[in-house]
Formats: structure tokens, C-alpha cells, sequence
């Protein structure tokens, strides 16, 4: 379970040591985009020393350079570790992310790397969005994301703060992951100065269904883990179906409301979130 994911260029010392006080689920560090092509060397290098050194109490995510690409492979070779929690594939497709997985499969072997290594499939192209349904059933595959500005460029649609017009790949992408048990992550919201038009944007992408949401900036992250929690109000209404639920075998009437198997298990998921993230 994700709510919140922050991309830090692996070529920002100053931003990767202080990762740990940003407060998010995960932290990816992009290799891809973030970096010029002349730097990209360096990153990997500064990448894999910055992994050997410290222990992270969250998520460590990586996103390469795509695959099909020397830089992608060049990626992996240099950072696959046991400090590596899992792999986000830039503009995926069935057959990179099947690639992905072999790929990975051989270094764990190698290296001795006893778990394994997820891959998170970024949904940035139409082809894409329409393999969503092949992507989620993959193995390694525990969630997807959706790159919103790749996208729209390959559609050749404006990107608007409203959103609506990636209506269809967010709801898309809701459904799918729910269907496969993944996470369903959202695209980031790009001007990081507009604190009303984050929580708006996050509020539409939680009503679809999605589960979480990508930032780039530090000072999003607040905002989407309140608004990708469960509430004190609901927290406090799980606990108290979950307590009625014990003394009923069946449906049952609580403070006016019928309470059946469907709502009892949404509690124990509200309940499961509330534990993981400390709010109970």
C-alpha cells in the first residue's frame, strides 16, 4: 500500500540525504528524466554508493532509463542490490516489463539477492493504456503508475489542471489494479506551487479509485498522505462496525445503517491502512 511516492534526481546529494524526513511511502530516485544524458554516469555511480551507505526506513524505488536502451541496462548493472525494493520501467509495455523481469531475476541470482524485486510499469504512452489489463497480470508487477505529460504529449492533448483529459487512463487504471490487487498510482501535479490545485487533483484521482499519488516536490507530500488516509471520522466507524460485527453473524442494523460482509471488509481495509500508517 502506497499513498504517496517523491521522484528525487540521483544526482542531487543535498535532496537524497534528506529523504528520510520527507515523509513519504517511497522515494523514487530517477535516473531517467531528472538527469541530462551527460550526467547520467555519475548519477548511477553517486546512486549506488548513496545505497551501500544508508538504511532507509522507506520504499526504495528506481526509475531507469528505458531498456530497450544501454542507459537502462547500464542502470540496472549498477544499482541492483538488496537496497532496491523495486524497479519503476519508464514508458512500459508487456514484453519490456516480461524483459524486466528476467533481467532482474539474473541478478538476484548472481548477486545473491534473496527477495524480490518489484516492478512498477509507468503508463505514459496509448499503446500502453491499452495494455494495462496484460501489464498488471505480469509477475513482479505490484502496481502501476500513470505519467500523465508523456502521455498527453503522445496524444497530442493540452494537460490542464482539471484533468479531464485523462478521465479515461485514470479510471482505466483504477479499475485494472483493483481487478489484480496492485497499487494504482497516480501522476504527479505539477505546479508545486498551487497547494489547492494538489489537493483538488488528488481528491478527483482518489474518487476514481486510484490508491496513491507520485509528487515532485517534498512539501506535496503532506497533502497527499491526509488526503490518500483514511479519516479520524472513518477510522473511528470501522472500529466500531468491526467491535459490532463480533456479536452478529449476519447482516445487522448499526445507528440506522445496514451493515453487511461488503462494508464489514471495507473497515478491516480502512482499519489495515489506519495501522499501517500509525493513525490508529
Amino acid at each position: 500500500m502506497r499513498r504517496s511516492l517523491l521522484f528525487i534526481p540521483a544526482n542531487r546529494p543535498g535532496m537524497m540525504q534528506n529523504a528520510e524526513v520527507f515523509e513519504a511511502d517511497g522515494i523514487i530516485f530517477d535516473l531517467e528524466d531528472s538527469v541530462a544524458l551527460n550526467e547520467k554516469d555519475a548519477a548511477r555511480t553517486l546512486l549506488k554508493h548513496f545505497l551501500a551507505t544508508f538504511k532507509f526506513d522507506f520504499e526504495v524505488v528506481i526509475r531507469i532509463n528505458p531498456i530497450d536502451h544501454v542507459n537502462g541496462l547500464l542502470d540496472l548493472e549498477t544499482i541492483i542490490s538488496p537496497a532496491v525494493d523495486a524497479i519503476m520501467l519508464p514508458k512500459a509495455d508487456p514484453a519490456m516489463v516480461r524483459k524486466l523481469g528476467e533481467l532482474l531475476e539474473g541478478f538476484e541470482r548472481a548477486r545473491g539477492i534473496r527477495k524480490t524485486i518489484k516492478i512498477i510499469p509507468l503508463i505514459e504512452l496509448a499503446k500502453s493504456v491499452l495494455q494495462m489489463e496484460e501489464i498488471a497480470g505480469l509477475p513482479r508487477v505490484d502496481g502501476m503508475m500513470l505519467g500523465a505529460e508523456d502521455l498527453s504529449s503522445d496524444m497530442e492533448m493540452e494537460r490542464t489542471k482539471t484533468g479531464n483529459e485523462i478521465f479515461y487512463p485514470r479510471a482505466r487504471l483504477a479499475y485494472i489494479a483493483r481487478a489484480f490487487g496492485i497499487d494504482a498510482i497516480d501522476t504527479p501535479f505539477t505546479d508545486v506551487l498551487d497547494e489547492d490545485g494538489l489537493c483538488a487533483d488528488a481528491r478527483r484521482a482518489k474518487g476514481l479509485g486510484l490508491t496513491g499519488k507520485a509528487a515532485i516536490h517534498p512539501n506535496q507530500i503532506r497533502y497527499i498522505n491526509e488526503i490518500f488516509s483514511p479519516s479520524k471520522a472513518q477510522i473511528e466507524w470501522a472500529l466500531k462496525v468491526i467491535a459490532a460485527a463480533k456479536e452478529h453473524s449476519g447482516a445487522f442494523s448499526l445507528d440506522g445503517k445496514m451493515i453487511d460482509t461488503p462494508i464489514i471488509a471495507r473497515c478491516e481495509k480502512i482499519l489495515e491502512k489506519g495501522r499501517k500508517w500509525k493513525l490508529l
